[in-house]
């Protein structure tokens, strides 16, 4: 089985390393780590630019494009929501063995 190592280090400085079970399917791990990169930048920018946002909405926000994106794949609707309900579970699936490790102070002096 493939898995895709992957450390996010957040705005308040603690790293959680995963490792993520990919799809069979998968294209490319590095595309997917270059896309997960920006995507998890892109959300520390913009939850820093908006100001107090709740992780639920956060949560939902992300729910709702990969509905998005689902619904824009040319092919049949069961076989995409499969294929989407299975990269999520997959990832989920990856919760139970994160590592949580302090990386030390974070801002400027």
């Amino acid at each position: 089985m493939d898995v895709l190592p992957y450390r996010y280090v957040t705005p308040s400085g603690e790293a959680v390393s995963f490792d993520f079970r990919l799809h069979p399917e998968t294209g490319s791990a590095v595309r997917v780590q270059q896309l997960l990169d920006r995507l998890t930048d892109t959300l520390d920018n913009e939850i820093g630019v908006l100001g107090d946002t709740c992780n639920g909405d956060v949560l939902q926000a992300l729910a709702m494009a990969l509905a998005v994106r689902t619904e824009m794949i040319p092919a049949h609707p069961e076989m995409t929501q499969d294929l989407a309900r299975d990269v999520v579970e997959r990832a989920l699936n990856s919760l139970d063995d994160a590592r949580h490790q302090q990386t030390g102070p974070v801002g400027h002096a």
